[in-house]
Parts: C-alpha cells; structure tokens; sequence
C-alpha cells in the first residue's frame, strides 16, 4: 500500500529541521520502499505493507524522535486524498488561487461542536470549511493571508492538537505521487 506522510512543523520557520535526503534515508531504514518526499516540508510518499495508520505513524514518529527530532506524521493513502481533494468547498480557489487554498489534515475526526467553536472565535476575512479530518481555509487574497488569524482561532477553540496544513497545489503533486 502506498502512503503520503505529512510532518508536522517540519522545516518552517526555522523549526525542526530534518533535511529531505535525511527523511528518505529514515523511512527507508524504517524498511519502506519506493520512497520520495515533495518539497522541504516534511512530505514524504512510500510503500508498506502495514494497512494501520496509526502503527505507521508511532512507528515513523518514533524512528524520528531517535534521530532527535520530535514531530507528528499524518498519514493519507491515494484514496484519502482523493476524497479530500474531492470534498473541497471552495473550487474557485482551487483553480484560480491554488497556493492560497489551504487543506488543514486532522489526525483525529474534528467533530460539529469543535467546528462551531471555531467558527465562533474566528474573525477573519477567510472562508472556513471542514469536513471530518480537513479544514479548508479559503485564503482571499495575499493581505489575507498575511493578516490572518485561523492559528489564534484554532488555539481558542481547542483545535485538535495533531494537524498539519498544506496547499493546494501541494496536495495535488502528493496525489500525483500516490498514483
């Protein structure tokens, strides 16, 4: 089965940095095949015959937490993202602003009551969405996005505590990359 592996806080801002050569020597140690990553923020897609998500990621998590690194792996299969891809409520932003169309995965089921706290401590100018493990926030434009506040938000709604975001067009080339 082929997985897409999505680290948490992984090369951004100058936080846990784990080169890409070093993540694939890593999962390859781990005895995966066929391993690539996309980018320098911690995506990683590689083969395994384990099926349980949760297995792989503790299996990845610890693996790098040896190498002295603490971080969090979202896993997704090809069909994961597919239907993510799929549910997007925003499709103009998909095609007319892909790097401001944002899909925030959720390793836990992010429920009703979670969204409706955030809808309600959110006061930006972005579209929110969510489905049952992806956030999307629709970015407008580029003063938006700089001037957003979802991560405030999120901290006063007691957002899930292991989610990572990526964009659009990222999701799209790890799709790829599952096919």
């Amino acid at each position: 089965m082929r997985w897409a592996a999505l680290l948490r806080a992984v090369n951004v801002g100058g936080t846990g940095r784990l080169p890409m050569a070093e993540l694939k020597a890593l999962v390859e140690a781990e005895g995966f095949g066929n391993v690539r990553t996309l980018l320098a923020s911690g995506n990683v897609v590689f083969e395994a015959d384990e099926i349980d998500p949760a297995a792989l990621a503790a299996q990845l998590e610890e693996a790098t937490r040896r190498r002295g690194l603490t971080t969090d792996y979202l896993l997704r299969t090809a069909a994961d993202l597919h239907r993510e891809m799929a549910a997007n409520p925003f499709p103009v932003a998909a095609a007319e602003r892909p790097e401001r169309l944002l899909l925030t995965f959720l390793r836990e089921p992010l429920g009703q009551e979670a969204f409706a706290r955030l809808q309600a401590t959110h006061d930006g100018p972005e579209a929110l969405h969510a489905t049952d493990r992806v956030l999307y926030v629709d970015y407008l434009d580029r003063e938006t996005m700089r001037a957003s506040r979802p991560p405030q938000a999120m901290r006063n709604a007691r957002f899930p505590a292991v989610a990572t975001a990526r964009n659009w067009n990222t999701v799209t080339k790890l799709r790829a990359l599952l096919a």
